[in-house]
């Protein structure tokens, strides 16, 4: 049986060369590699050739240019390319315990175990290398959360915050993952059906540099949850309800300074429609940017149709607001509420339609760019 240790890494590198050694001491008689998925801006990769040169076991570096999908599109990299049977993925900053790893490889093997979740939450095992409380608190709150959201599918997992897991390489279909920010255990298994049991472990203090968690990750962490649990629905209504929420909000303080309610209306649509197209390429359809429209295409698309709705909007206030009592705000409340799903499909179908999915055994949608612009070395040490 080879096994694969995937390291993600962001400027670790004074934690690189005691992991190696812990994790080479950890696998020792086994098949076995590391392999370091990097997006780094410091001297890591140097020091990884360094420690590759001399270690026992063979360490290779892929080298990312574009850090797509953020450390969950780095784990699913390694995966991809890893031929190994089983997986251990981990962090480099050595607060998961490489000593560990032997647990994990057991239970997967012992219990016809998918996956091997090396949880927290088990009696035996602790968070304790939370940096703080509130960080505490946070971790727990978005643990009760998730397991809400998927009572399903988390029924076996206590823990699907971790970072810490083995994951038996056939098991998973990497071409139904589409990865965002941090949590790459969870995307794996809201979207599959796999084996789930869990080994306690102790969450360690970091050994050397900085935590990368940020507001930015949690938001990130937010747009995933929302994305898993509802699709790209979610996240489109709910830029469209902020939207809808400015352009009354502009509409009315309009009105208040004696703006005709109609001229008040395009006003708020014009500013909405862009801001709205903005947040929708940055958060909406991010992935599906390149399938070969230009930008001032998919712009041009998207005012076209937002203008034309808007403006059949706009001639529908004024035919209601005109005939009957209903107040012009509510009015244009409803209209936006009906409007929101036909922007909806045709943004989906029309703007940022994808591409006929081409002959390749790995999905290049679920993944994108991963394999465009990378630089991959091997480093073997004998």
């Amino acid at each position: 049986m080879k096994v694969s240790v995937i390291v993600p890494t962001f400027n670790e590198a004074l934690n690189v060369r005691e992991l190696v050694e812990r994790i080479q001491t950890a696998l020792h008689g086994r098949v076995a590699e590391i392999l370091f998925v990097d997006d780094s801006n410091d001297d890591t990769p140097a020091v990884i050739a360094q420690v590759a040169a001399a270690a026992q076991i063979p360490v290779r570096l892929i080298r990312r240019e574009h850090a797509v999908g953020g450390l969950s599109g780095a784990v699913l990299l390694g995966l991809a390319v890893s031929a190994s049977d089983w997986c251990i993925v981990m962090d480099g900053d050595l607060q998961h315990p490489p000593e560990a790893i032997p647990v994990l490889l057991g239970a997967g093997i012992d219990q016809d175990a998918d996956v091997v979740v090396a949880s927290r939450h088990l009696s035996g095992g602790s968070s304790a290398g939370l940096s703080s409380p509130g960080r505490q608190l946070v971790s727990i709150s978005a643990t009760v959360l998730v397991r809400a959201m998927f009572p399903t599918r988390l029924r076996n997992c206590t823990d699907p915050m971790t970072g810490f897991f083995a994951i038996r390489r056939a098991a998973i279909d990497l071409d139904s993952l589409r990865p965002r920010g941090f949590k790459i255990l969870l995307e794996i298994l809201a979207r599959n059906s796999v084996r789930v049991v869990e080994e306690p472990f102790v969450f360690g203090h970091r050994h050397a540099g900085e935590s990368k968690a940020d507001i930015r990750q949690g938001l990130r962490f937010l747009a995933q949850l929302a994305t898993l649990r509802f699709g790209r629905l979610s996240g489109f209504a709910l830029i469209g309800a902020t939207g809808a929420v400015g352009n009354l909000a502009i509409m009315a303080a309009l009105q208040a300074f004696g703006v005709w309610y109609l001229l008040a209306a395009t006003i708020s649509a014009v500013v909405t429609m862009g801001t709205n197209f903005l947040l929708q390429e940055r958060f909406v359809f991010h992935d599906l940017r390149d399938e070969g429209r230009r930008f001032w295409i998919r712009l041009v698309q998207s005012f076209a149709f937002n203008g034309t709705e808007t403006t059949l909007r706009t001639f529908l206030l004024w035919l209601i607001v005109g005939s009957t009592s209903i107040p012009s705000v509510v009015t244009q409340a409803a209209l936006l509420t009906v409007g929101f799903l036909l922007r909806f499909v045709y943004h989906s179908r029309v703007v940022y339609r994808p591409k006929p999915a081409s002959p390749v055994s790995f999905d290049l949608e679920a993944v994108p760019d991963f394999f465009h612009g990378q630089t991959i070395e091997n480093k073997v040490s004998h």
